[in-house]
């Protein structure tokens, strides 16, 4: 066995009791699933949907898991499993909120756009960007840049392989930049 292997080995060991202790109903061992995936699920949710809602859309993800856990039927697929449930859940709290759109401000005049005055103002600027990337670069950079996962951190919760983080990360970071640029932000 590779030290890569055996390292990829190491979490799903860890999570396979875990997923079925709380398919057994262990609360203990659910509440520890919480922990370790709640902010995977976040990063997911603000790929999809407004900061503002992207605490709901991780709860409602939660009470999903909760209720349908049982329906796995191989728990070492539960993180591949969760991020799928995340981005369903996701998409559909879009999909009603784009059935009510919210009051937006007039756009000002995009020659010269001002520096942002807040911090919150900055990450909202910088949200905007992120959510013109593709979603595999959108959601991996928010899982880094948004969550603070590293790079095997987002690759154990997700499924996803190391390289393809890396590459998700290295080529999201290069589409973005640009746009940060255009947006007058460093």
């Amino acid at each position: 066995m590779t030290k890569r292997t055996a390292l990829a080995a190491a979490p799903a060991a860890e999570i396979v009791p875990l997923v079925v202790a709380a398919r057994d109903g262990a609360a203990d061992a659910f509440r520890e699933l919480h922990r370790r995936f709640a902010r995977v699920v976040h990063g997911i949710a603000l790929a999809h949907v407004a900061p503002d809602d992207a605490e709901d859309v991780t709860q409602e993800v939660f009470v999903r898991v909760h209720r349908t856990l049982a329906t796995v039927r191989e728990p070492v697929a539960f993180p591949a499993w969760i991020c799928t449930v995340a981005r369903s859940v996701a998409a559909d709290h879009a999909r009603r909120n784009r059935r009510r759109p919210r009051a937006q401000p007039l756009p000002e005049d995009r020659a010269a756009p001002p520096a942002p005055a807040t911090d919150d103002e900055l990450r909202e600027r910088v949200l905007v960007c992120l959510a013109r990337l593709p979603e595999a670069y959108r959601e991996t950079l928010l899982l880094r840049l948004a969550e603070g996962l590293s790079g095997p951190e987002i690759a154990e919760r997700t499924g996803l392989t190391p390289d393809s983080v890396r590459v998700n990360l290295s080529r999201g970071m290069a589409m973005l930049r640009p746009m940060l640029r255009e947006e007058g932000l460093p």
